[in-house]
């Protein structure tokens, strides 16, 4: 849901970040963007604007806004901003306003998508959605990043919840290299 939830706002191009707003404990933070995604991402941009400024033009391309916002900012529901980053490709109506929009796409697709992967890898331990959030704390670890790093871009409250993924720091005998390997 992080990913889904993130807008256009969100993800900095020029500082390589990304800010995760209301993710784990109900908490914003910040978080790397990848580099290595930065021009396909860009692409998708680009082609989600298109639709969302022709939403617009057809008196569409509204996005529901967090808490108050919506009175506050009345207009600020079709700025290009605002929008998400995947939305869906259908429309909502509310009845009550008249207002029409797009939503983010829901988590399921998402989920079946990396299911589906998962099942043509031919992987056999499971794999969900979430497990993407360990292996990137996981490599962050084996890469040599100290632990208090690690919690902060997880959004942990404690570090001792981020301690748990330590286990890849203590791998015995099988993480031992031989010193005659550096011959």
């Amino acid at each position: 849901m992080e990913c889904l939830r993130l807008r256009v706002q969100d993800v900095d191009f020029s500082l390589n970040q990304i800010i995760v707003r209301d993710g784990k404990g109900n908490k914003d933070r910040v978080t790397m963007f990848p580099s290595s995604i930065k021009e396909k991402l860009s692409k998708h941009l680009n082609n989600v604007k298109m639709i969302h400024e022709q939403d617009v033009a057809k008196g569409l391309g509204r996005v529901l806004l967090p808490d108050a916002l919506t009175r506050k900012y009345p207009n600020a529901s079709k700025e290009w901003r605002w929008q998400w980053i995947f939305p869906q490709e259908s429309i909502w109506h509310n009845k009550g306003t008249g207002e029409r929009g797009r939503h983010h796409i829901d988590e399921s697709i998402v989920q079946k998508a990396v299911k589906g992967a998962v099942t043509a890898a031919g992987l056999v331990k499971r794999a969900t959605c979430h497990t993407f959030r360990h292996s990137f704390a996981t490599h962050l670890l084996e890469d040599g990043y100290d632990i208090r790093t690690v919690q902060e871009l997880l959004g942990h409250k404690d570090v001792k919840t981020t301690m748990i993924y330590t286990h890849v720091l203590n791998k015995g005998p099988a993480a031992v290299r031989s010193p005659a390997d550096n011959l």
